[in-house]
C-alpha cells in the first residue's frame, strides 16, 4: 500500500525527506507531493500547512490524486493531560474537534450527519505506531531530550483534540478541559489538524494514525525555543519513528 506521512510544517519532516529514494515531486492545489520509497515502502510525503481545513483538503488529495490507502501525521502539539510533560508523544486513540459547537441544534462537539464527536484512529496502524514510539524513546530519545534540560520522555496513548485556535493561557486550557471533561472527554493533547484528517480518513474508510511530540504545555508556563526544539527533539523523533514503523509494514 502507499502510505502517506502528513505534517504541518517542513521542520517536522524534514529528515524524513532527506531518506526518501526515487523521488518524484508533484505541484497541486497549492501543495507539494513527493512519492518514493522509504525503507523499501511506497510513500508519499506532504506538508498540510496549520489549520484543520488545509489538512482536510491536504488528506483528500492524498487519498483521490495519490493513492493513499493510509494516512500518518507525525508534529507537534500542546500538552493538556496530567502527567504530559514537553518531550513526551502522544500516540492518538481517537479525535475530536473542541472548537465545534452546533448547538442547540446538535450537542456540543458533535459533527453534524456523524451523530458523534469521536473518531477512532486505526487501532492496528495505531499499535504499530506506538511500537515504534516505544522503541525510538527507549533508544536515543533521552539523550535527545537532555540537550535541552528534558527528564526521560514517555508515551502516552488517548484523546486528542483539534481547533483552529492556539491554546496558549492557564485560563484557556482550564476553559477546554472543563468542556471537554463536561462531555465525558479528557485529552491528553491538543493541535489544529488531526481530527480533520481523522474524519476525511473515516469518510474513505481509511486507516489513520498520529504521533504528537509535546512542545509546551498550552498554558502560561515557559516555553522552549520552539525551532531549537523542532530540530533537537521533534524531527529526529519523527525520522526514526517513521522509519521503524515503514519498517515494519509489508515492502511494496
Amino acid at each position: 500500500m502507499t502510505l502517506a506521512i502528513l505534517s504541518a510544517l517542513p521542520e517536522e519532516q524534514a529528515g524524513i525527506a532527506a531518506l526518501l529514494t526515487d523521488a518524484r515531486i508533484h505541484d497541486h492545489a497549492g501543495r507539494r507531493y513527493s512519492c518514493g520509497q522509504l525503507h523499501g515502502q511506497a510513500v508519499v510525503l506532504a506538508l498540510s500547512g496549520i489549520g484543520k481545513v488545509a489538512a482536510a483538503s491536504t488528506a483528500a488529495t492524498l487519498i483521490e490524486r495519490f493513492g493513499a490507502r493510509g494516512i500518518v501525521f507525525t508534529g507537534v502539539a500542546g500538552g493538556l493531560g496530567d502527567g504530559v510533560q514537553v518531550g513526551d508523544v502522544v500516540v492518538a486513540t481517537r479525535y475530536a474537534q473542541h472548537d465545534l459547537d452546533a448547538s442547540p441544534i446538535f450537542p456540543r462537539y458533535e459533527v453534524p450527519g456523524y451523530g458523534r464527536a469521536l473518531f477512532d484512529c486505526d487501532a492496528a496502524l495505531s499499535a504499530q505506531l506506538a511500537v515504534a514510539v516505544q522503541q525510538c524513546l527507549a533508544g536515543g530519545g533521552a539523550a535527545w531530550t537532555a540537550e535541552l534540560g528534558l527528564p526521560a520522555p514517555q508515551m502516552h496513548q488517548g484523546l486528542v483534540v483539534s481547533g483552529d485556535r492556539f491554546v496558549s493561557s492557564a485560563a484557556e486550557v482550564q476553559a477546554l478541559r472543563s468542556g471537554l471533561r463536561a462531555a465525558g472527554m479528557d485529552a491528553l493533547a491538543v493541535e489544529m489538524e488531526g481530527a480533520a484528517v481523522a474524519q476525511v480518513c473515516a469518510d474513505h474508510g481509511l486507516p489513520f494514525a498520529a504521533m504528537r511530540s509535546i512542545s509546551d504545555r498550552a498554558d502560561d508556563s515557559a516555553h522552549l525555543d520552539f525551532p531549537r526544539f523542532i530540530h533537537t527533539i521533534s524531527s529526529r523523533y519523527a525520522q526514526h519513528i517513521i522509519g521503524s514503523l515503514v519498517r515494519s509494514l509489508p515492502a511494496r
